[in-house]
């Protein structure tokens, strides 16, 4: 299992637009993907689950992958974040 830490640098969080564009890059992958806020760990491919955790500006995250392409996955993921200016690059 891979896993990469953020802290949120986003004025509003991870809301509603940012959560989607997460949960569409990682239903690219098969691997399982998971992001984890507050010892909370849901399924990334799910937006009511990314949406449940309520993170903030300055929240740290943990995003982990297990499987076959998680390499990938993070990468992708990571790139998505730092593209949109949820972390900081």
């Amino acid at each position: 299992m891979k896993t990469n830490t953020y802290k949120v640098i986003a004025e509003s969080g991870i809301h509603a637009r940012p959560a989607t564009g997460l949960v569409k890059v990682a239903t690219k992958f098969a691997c399982d993907i998971f992001i984890e806020y507050k010892e909370k760990k849901v399924n990334l491919k799910s937006i009511l689950g990314v949406m449940s955790l309520g993170i903030p500006k300055g929240g740290s995250i943990s995003i982990f992958a297990e499987g076959k392409d998680e390499e990938d996955a993070l990468e992708g993921i990571e790139s998505f974040l730092k593209s949109e200016g949820i972390v900081a690059s």
